[in-house]
């Protein structure tokens, strides 16, 4: 430019000013070409880091120019975003793996109850696939979603929640953290019913353990004595008879005779019943056997056959598929079920179209389920929750044992027992495995 002017002022030579002229011209075009150039490659760079998108590269041809090696850095900065990035990917399915793969259900949500995360063990005790919405939990328990609306940081509760099928106790803890100015509260919901079972049993046998230790204790004293006393008794009131020993005192002595044999009678009948409670600590271990459900059914059904053709009572028997195997002590769940359909008889006498149910099916959890179900007068509900207690009965001769033994051989499979019923309509007793 410097020569143009030089030459415009002091020289009359046209044509080299316009050559002049024209390389200055391309320059112009050529700087501005070379600054829009590195600006473009800026922005594709910054967008890049923008927008996440780490997969675009520089080409660089020379290590020469100052332009190339702009691009040689950039390229080296976007790798170290890959490798932080690939760091960060790795961390998140990790920690996504360990949600997915652990027992306890875990819900992640807003106040609202918008949820932003649950793993597989959520699923499978809610049995759904997706859940948007905590309020979607209705169906399945309204007090478990009022609760999750409402729980506190910190908080654990539990909630019972009474399925037809199944009684599940769910322990709940709650933590609250923030995101982007955003209140999450992570949630774990675990099913602890089977360890409250688990507990109450060994709690009960304790119980029976000591009472049946200090009863016996008491009572055999007494027994020997009462009968010891009442021979002696006996042998001197026939030794007085050939005297003349006034009848009222021959009489007096009966009379105490009498009561000590009854005395006798009643420790007796007392021992009796002790003996017959210690069974409940003294259940044999299961033998294990896989067998068909068909057969403990058509079993169960051909042996007490007899009485419910006298009864008048209908037995039906539903499998699931048809092929269903259990594997468990074959005699011990006979006697359950056996025992839970001899109820069952006793609960629809004077009843018109008297049935009860033999099913077997695999639940909506995947665990084989065997159920008993009659159409008798049903059990009212401030009882229902007593049956499963030891020497608890509403049978005028009944003795309380039969179905908390029943409860407890099924502890002894790893399963349980529950009962559901509607008055006058059904009872279902429900075992699963």
């Amino acid at each position: 430019m410097f020569a143009f002017f030089y030459l415009l002022f002091n020289t009359e030579l046209t044509m080299t000013l316009v050559l002049i002229g024209l390389l200055i011209a391309f320059q112009i075009f050529a700087m501005i070409h070379y600054v829009d150039r590195t600006n473009r490659v800026l922005n594709n760079f910054l967008e890049s880091i923008r927008y996440s998108d780490f997969t675009r590269t520089f080409q660089v041809e020379s290590l020469d120019s100052s332009f190339d090696k702009l691009k040689k850095s950039f390229n080296e900065v976007i790798k170290d975003f890959q490798e932080v990035r690939a760091e960060k990917e790795e961390n998140y399915y990790y920690l996504q793996t360990v949600i997915q793969h652990i027992g306890i259900s875990l819900i992640a949500y807003s106040k609202d109850g918008k949820v932003e995360l649950i793993n597989n063990a959520t699923k499978k005790l809610f049995q759904v696939r997706t859940l948007n919405k905590i309020q979607s939990l209705k169906e399945f328990s309204p007090e478990l979603v009022q609760k999750l609306l409402t729980i506190r940081h910190g908080e654990n509760t539990l909630i019972r929640v009474q399925e037809k099928d199944e009684l599940l106790q769910l322990a709940i803890y709650a933590t609250e953290f923030k995101i982007h100015n955003r209140t999450i509260l992570l949630t774990s919901i675990k099913n602890i019913q089977d360890e409250l079972e688990e507990k109450e049993m060994e709690s009960w046998q304790k119980l029976i353990r000591v009472l049946t230790h200090e009863i016996m204790n008491s009572i055999t004293p007494i027994s020997s004595l009462s009968s010891t006393i009442s021979m002696i008794l006996s042998e001197l009131a026939d030794s007085l008879k050939d005297k003349n020993i006034e009848r009222d005192d021959l009489d007096t002595i009966k009379e105490v005779e009498d009561a000590l044999k009854t005395i006798h009678k009643r420790t007796d009948g007392l021992l009796h019943f002790v003996n017959t409670y210690r069974d409940l600590t003294k259940i044999p271990a299961p033998t294990f056997s896989i067998f068909p459900v068909s057969k403990l059914f058509t079993n169960i059904k051909g042996l007490l056959g007899e009485e419910l053709k006298t009864k008048g009572v209908q037995c039906q028997i539903s499998i699931e598929p048809d092929s269903l195997e259990l594997s468990a002590d074959e005699k011990l769940i006979e006697q359950v079920v056996i025992n839970l359909v001899k109820n069952a008889i006793q609960a629809l006498e004077g009843r018109k179209d008297a049935t009860i149910e033999l099913r077997a099916f695999l639940n909506k959890r995947g665990r084989i389920t065997l159920q008993v179900i009659d159409n008798g007068q049903g059990i009212l509900p401030n009882v229902l929750d007593k049956i499963f207690i030891p020497f608890f009965t509403t049978k005028p001769h009944g003795s309380g044992i039969g179905l908390s033994l029943s409860k407890q051989i099924l502890r002894l499979h790893g399963g349980n027992i529950s009962a559901y019923s509607e008055p006058e309509q059904f009872t279902k007793f429900t075992l699963t495995f």
